[in-house]
């Protein structure tokens, strides 16, 4: 959106001293199973949420939708586990999440039709299609739908949290950052704070809580006081005008936020704790294989200890890009099952089962919803190079904590994994859920900078992973 105040965003950010921080800020079936659960009450209402983005799409058939009764150019190289719900099975490479199924549940019918990544990732992560169709960004363009945490954040903007929403380790890109990581209409107030990883010191940090240059914190202070008298003189209705100052109190905060300075720290955990999660000292080698990636994939498991500290910090809405770590993602044209076997499964699968058990220990499994879901998944059948391609027809979903029924499955792929089976459910409907879970009415109306009003979005919850 193009800005329409007098005064530009430029001239706003340097006299309110912002310039000189550095701030750049589906079936009848699944509605009649809605309908029919409406009546249950709903588990406790969450607190928070930490999605784990796995970023060229994980092969559900690999992982948590297994075909081993299918012929050999589907089912793959991997056996199917028992689990700690009788009767369900996952992949032999996740055998710590195996043993925690009782404490979470999963989606085998999540569908949409991008077999591309920007355009996937879009729908995944917004709820909403890309305007345009499937299709791959190579140019930059304006974010419009927001992300789930930007979304809430918004919706809780009167709670007045620190933090509301938090993005880690990296901004996600295929040729150009793809738009569906902010804000959108709603403006940059209330972006998510971003946190960056480096793999090389092992660390985390976040630009908007170090002061720039010779800022001292007394002089910080004295031009808030002046940017709060101006304003009390002068005023502003305008949109832009309350958008800009939104931004302002939101990064003048954060600078005076210790909560959220300590929760990045990770050095305040024992060694025991971050080796739990994927951590190894100097000393020691990496022990889960992959020919010596050493440290920098270790940012995988401690991106989700850091989402666990953050959730005790308050923050609401937790958003982990599993991206770029050692140039290994989830899109495994060639060599999937070495690629899954050595580079991604054991990483998530340590990671994952320390975040549940560490929120559990602590009380809050069951008011924090955690999400782990890609784009899209992989084709049924396996191609030349041994891999499996982009498959958005039908993939898989995980979920622990928030109140899911423990070992439930909802919906059925079809005998290859190729098309649900039964209970469809579009990235919507997983929108529609998130909101629920924290006490928001999906057809809540949200409004962009010029008051036009949206609704948050189309899809229905999926009550039935929640209520028994």
């Amino acid at each position: 959106m193009q800005e329409t105040a007098a005064m530009t965003r430029r001239q706003w950010l340097g006299a309110s001293g912002l310039g000189a921080l550095g701030m750049n800020l589906g079936t009848l079936l699944h509605a009649q199973a809605a309908a029919e659960s409406r009546t249950v009450n709903p588990p406790a209402r969450l607190r928070a949420c930490i999605l784990l983005y796995q970023y060229g799409g994980p092969s559900h058939l690999d992982t948590f939708d297994l075909k081993p009764n299918a012929p050999a150019e589907i089912r793959g190289a991997f056996q199917p586990i028992a689990t700690s719900v009788p009767g369900l099975q996952v992949a032999e490479h996740l055998p710590r999440l195996a043993a925690r199924m009782h404490k979470a549940a999963l989606i085998r019918s999540l569908h949409h039709a991008n077999r591309l990544h920007d355009a996937a990732g879009i729908e995944t992560l917004t709820g909403r299609p890309l305007a345009g169709g499937d299709r791959e960004l190579f140019s930059p363009i304006p974010q419009f739908f927001p992300s789930y945490g930007s979304a809430l954040a918004y919706l809780w903007r009167e709670r007045r949290l620190d933090v509301a929403c938090a993005a880690l380790p990296y901004l996600f890109h295929n040729v150009v950052d793809v738009p569906c990581q902010g804000a959108g209409f709603l403006g940059a107030a209330y972006d998510p704070f971003r946190i960056e990883g480096d793999p090389a010191n092992r660390s985390y940090r976040a630009d908007m809580l170090s002061l720039p240059g010779e800022l001292t914190w007394a002089r910080m202070r004295q031009r808030r006081s002046l940017l709060e008298e101006v304003r009390r003189v002068q005023g502003s209705d305008h949109p832009a005008g309350r958008q800009l100052r939104g931004f302002a109190e939101r990064a003048y905060k954060l600078l005076e936020s210790e909560a959220i300075r300590r929760a990045l720290d990770l050095s305040q955990e024992s060694e025991r704790t971050r080796e739990r999660y994927g951590y190894y000292p100097a000393t020691r080698a990496y022990q889960g294989g992959g020919g010596g990636l050493g440290h920098g994939r270790e940012i995988r498991g401690q991106s989700l200890l850091l989402a666990r500290r953050l959730v005790e910090a308050g923050v609401a809405f937790v958003t982990i890009n599993d991206y770029k770590q050692q140039g290994q993602n989830w899109d495994a044209h060639g060599f999937c099952f070495e690629e899954h076997r050595h580079y991604l499964l054991p990483p998530f699968d340590q990671g994952m089962s320390a975040l549940i058990d560490d929120l559990d220990a602590r009380g809050l499994l069951d008011t924090t919803l955690v999400i782990a879901v890609g784009e899209f998944g992989r084709t049924p059948r396996i191609n030349a190079n041994a891999g499996r391609d982009h498959w958005p027809d039908c993939y898989s979903v995980f979920l622990a904590g928030g109140g899911v029924r423990g070992g439930h499955v909802h919906g059925a792929s079809d005998r290859i994994g190729a098309y649900p089976a039964l209970e469809p459910v579009t990235p919507a409907d997983l929108a529609a859920t998130i909101f629920w879970r924290f006490g928001i009415d999906p057809a809540t109306e949200i409004h962009d900078l010029t008051g036009r009003p949206y609704r948050l979005t189309d899809g229905e919850p999926i009550r039935r992973l929640f209520e028994g």
